[in-house]
This record gives C-alpha cells, structure tokens and sequence, in this order.
C-alpha cells in the first residue's frame, strides 16, 4: 500500500471520528437545551399562576386601603410586563420589578389589622404563599438545568462542536431581586402610628 493512499485512510478515519464527536455532542446539547425550555415552562407556568392571583389580591386590598395608589399602579405594570414579555429575560426582569411591588403591597397590609384578619385575603395569602413556594422550586430547578447546559457548552471540545452547531451559552438566569422578599419593620409602638399609612376602618357592610 503506498504511502498516499496510507495517508488518504488515515484523513478519512480521522474525518469519521471527528464527525462522529460532532454528531454525539449535538445531539447531547439538543437534548440539554431541550431540558432547559422544559424546566423554563414550569416556571412559566407559576410565573402565570401568580399573576392570577395578583388582581384578587389587590382588589381585596383596595377595600381598606384605597389610598395606597401607587403601589396599586406599580404593581399593575409590573403584571402587566410579565405577562406581555416574550422571552424569558423579559420575563425575569418583570418578575424582579413584581417581586418588590408584592413585597411594598404586603408591607402596607402590616397597617391594616382588620384586613390581616379578613378570610378572602387570607384565602389569597395562603394561595400566594404556595404559589411563591412552588416558583422557589421550579426557579431552583431551572437554573440547574441551565446551569448543567452551560457547563458542557464551555467544555473542550465540547466548545468547538458548539460552535459549529450553532449553539451558544445561555446566561438567562433566574434570579429574585434582592432584598424583594424583606418587609419594612412597622412601628406598633403604643401611641404611634404605623408607618407608611394611617390605618383605616373596615369598610360598611
């Protein structure tokens, strides 16, 4: 056998190999990115289940509390950019603006002891409470899957066949804002008000 064609055999088993990796790897990338719109649409699901919610709870708010205004209208923009958003950047950054709205609306019920005992709004409450459980579990879950794609993307050669393929990073982490979740501290000291609203009587039945 002559030493070209012993060269030609080797190119082409070389050829085979590397195509193979590529093949393999391509296939595994689809498959992890795949998991990551999964994961993503069980966060949109809860994402979708809490904006449900959302206008029940403000409406029951609004009985005692009506001139809260301004919160009422943050939070309804920021319902608002949840749910019309496209991708799933849009959607964390909306949720980031919802999560410190809810965290402002809860701190007001603080001020209002007839409402804190009202059976709907404790419905809803109980409702939300689940809700924000389950999108600490699916958010947990998403970021992991991402997370695990992210990794074998970045790895050799992992990278290159990436590359080829067409398949890049994807750095749409969910993440709540910070500080979101913290109620202001309310003054109940004897002979004060409370901050932030002058608590109002329930209203007539």
């Amino acid at each position: 056998m002559s030493k070209g064609l012993i060269v030609i055999v080797v190119l082409v088993l070389i050829a085979l190999f590397v195509f193979g990796q590529y093949v393999s790897v391509r296939n595994t990338l689809v498959s992890k990115n795949e998991a990551v719109k999964a994961a993503w649409s069980q966060v949109d699901v809860v994402l979708q289940r809490r904006a449900d919610l959302i206008p029940n709870l403000v409406e029951t708010v609004k009985g005692y509390a009506q001139q809260e205004q301004k919160v009422f209208g943050d939070i309804a923009k920021a319902r608002s950019a949840l749910l019309s958003a496209g991708t799933p950047e849009q959607k964390i950054a909306a949720n980031q603006q919802l999560d410190g709205a809810l965290g402002r609306l809860l701190a007001i019920v603080e001020n209002y002891p007839q409402l804190k005992s009202n059976e709907n709004f404790l419905r809803l409450q109980d409702e939300l409470a689940g809700t924000e459980n389950r999108i600490a579990i699916e958010r947990k879950r998403y970021n992991e899957t991402l997370q695990d794609y992210n990794t074998y993307i970045q790895q050799f050669p992992h990278n290159i066949f990436a590359a080829w393929a067409g398949f890049k990073p994807n750095n749409a982490y969910f993440t709540a804002a910070e500080g979101a979740r913290e109620v202001p501290k309310v003054n109940f000291s004897p002979g004060t008000a409370p901050q932030g609203a002058t608590p109002q009587p329930a209203p007539a039945k």
